[in-house]
């Protein structure tokens, strides 16, 4: 820690009364560091990583409380996306490879505040944030993170540090693929008929949750032992991936107004005959090629070969009476303020599997990596505000 201090001259001599520590003259600080990619062993915990800085006025330091893991950390662990995500950091190509490492981990954060650029005007040192964290950035297995303000919301009040963890990356995720590519809006979804096949997970659970407080009819596919689950979190209709093919079922239903895939592989080949021909009905999948392409191609063929696959697909779907989309995360601090709404209105509520401490980082990758998640898995940074 630096030291500040104000002097006073006294008989000719300098007497220097300590007046405070400062989190500003902090050069290093407490994280969990990956120095390559690889399986849970390249997990390090060190004191040392290097202390966040603002270099643009409109970047805030956020004191993290609480962060949350998902799929995409352990998957990044392994060098999932680096090319592409390399690319963002460094669009110029101006540092060696490998400069991303060490590399911070954790997509979700909720915590404080602690200090802010000259251009920032909605918060202010103290308040209490949360955000979902772009994979390009330093994550939140840290003491401490830099975010962009418009990034970040001010967290729900109704929620403890952990619950709120629990929620920005996945609520982003499905708010960017439900409302920018799907189209769903609040005052459009009444009565549309939704299908999310894999419910259970976190985009799962919270699309549930979302388009059901916005008055859609809401049909999942899950394992058995997490039926009763959903209907908890608003599923009007469950089906049973264990108990067979569940396009069998799914084709018995009337066809939907638009299909969120969590699930992927060969889903595609039966799930767009699920949806309504010729009424704009839109079939929206998370699980894409994309960064696998990039990683095998390089950036630019992976582009565009990704462009063309996706191309080829829309036509080909279009041809027949239905969109098909592909779904990205995208962060949003105004996405966030409006979840925060329907947090604090009761609508959504966060799912916690299970909370590890600061030291269990290692075991909490492990539990995401088992996968047939029921919510999130979420480490605690910091306890509460006791040393803000």
């Amino acid at each position: 820690l630096c030291l500040h201090a104000t002097c006073t001259r006294f008989s000719g001599y300098f007497v220097c009364w300590l007046l405070s520590t400062s989190s500003r003259c902090r050069t290093v600080m407490p994280a969990w560091v990956i120095d390559k990619y690889g399986s849970n062993e390249v997990l390090r915990f060190t004191k040392n990583a290097s202390f966040p800085i603002i270099n643009y006025p409109n970047e805030v330091i956020v004191k993290v409380f609480a962060a949350g893991l998902s799929p995409i950390d352990v998957a990044m662990r392994g060098g999932y996306g680096a090319a592409t995500l390399s690319m963002k950091r460094d669009p110029l190509n101006i540092k060696q490879s490998g400069s991303e490492f060490p590399l911070v981990l954790g997509r979700d954060v909720s915590g404080v505040i602690m200090e802010c650029g000259l251009d920032v005007k909605h918060f202010r040192e103290g308040d209490e944030v949360w955000a979902a964290i772009p994979p390009w950035k330093q994550g939140s297995l840290a003491e401490f993170v830099l975010l962009s303000a418009n990034e970040v919301s001010h967290k729900p009040k109704c929620l403890s540090h952990i619950e709120a963890a629990a929620i920005p990356y996945v609520a982003t995720t499905a708010w960017s693929a439900l409302v920018n590519t799907g189209g769903l809006r609040k005052d459009n979804c009444a009565n549309k008929r939704i299908l999310i096949l894999g419910g259970s997970g976190g985009v799962g659970t919270f699309a549930v949750q979302m388009v059901k407080a916005w008055g859609a009819h809401v049909t999942v596919t899950c394992s058995q032992n997490a039926e009763q689950f959903l209907r908890g979190l608003g599923a009007d209709h469950v089906v049973d991936y264990t108990a067979g093919p569940v396009e069998e079922p799914l084709s018995a239903l009337e066809k939907f107004d638009l299909i969120l895939d969590n699930v992927g592989g060969d889903t595609e080949s039966w799930a767009l005959k699920l949806l309504k021909p010729w009424s704009g009905a839109k079939y929206v999948t998370l699980v894409t090629p994309f960064m696998q392409n990039t990683d095998r191609l390089g950036v630019a063929d992976g582009m565009m070969q990704s462009a063309a696959t996706v191309a080829s697909k829309a036509l080909k779907h279009l041809m027949k009476g239905v969109h098909y989309r592909w779904g990205f995360f995208a962060p949003s601090g105004c996405a966030l303020d409006e979840i925060r709404d329907m947090v604090d209105a009761k609508q959504i509520r966060p799912v916690v599997e299970e909370t590890f401490s600061f030291s269990q980082v290692p075991q909490a990758f492990e539990k995401v990596e088992k996968g047939h998640a029921r919510g999130k898995t979420v480490v605690q940074i910091s306890k509460g505000g006791d040393d803000v």
